[in-house]
């Protein structure tokens, strides 16, 4: 009897996992085809945010190089008090951020997965906004 309750406990789990997954891949195709969508002259950077055990994975993806978005997006993390634990950038022909992110210890507010993205999509913006008006 434990056996099948126990078998019944891992396949609802596995399910449940399953059914994340799925949702995770239709959020990505969803900002995938609006990042396609929106002008194409000037496509904003892609961006994901994923909570980790002990902090975030922030992801940002342009095809094409954006000088000055590193270090608006550096800006970004140091106003929400985020310490970049391991970064990778390629910044040559397309504009890649991959960066792990913790929560300052002295912080009094926690944050969470969406505040982290509303930021980098602000920094995104406001850097947007900012080459806009030198070209």
């Amino acid at each position: 009897m434990a056996w099948q309750v126990n078998k019944t406990t891992i396949i609802v789990d596995a399910s449940k996992y399953i059914e994340e997954l799925k949702q995770k891949v239709e959020r990505l195709n969803q900002g995938i085809s609006a990042a396609q969508t929106s002008n194409d002259q000037n496509p904003l950077p892609m961006v994901t945010v994923e909570t980790l055990e002990k902090g975030f994975l922030i992801n940002v993806f342009s095809e094409k190089s954006c000088p000055g978005l590193l270090v608006s997006l550096l800006e970004a993390f140091e106003e929400l008090g985020l310490n970049i634990l391991e970064a990778r950038v390629s910044c040559t022909d397309s504009f890649r951020l991959q960066a792990v992110g913790g929560e300052n210890e002295e912080q009094s507010e926690s944050i969470d997965a969406q505040v982290v993205k509303q930021a980098v999509l602000q920094a995104i913006k406001n850097w947007s906004e900012g080459t806009d008006q030198q070209e």
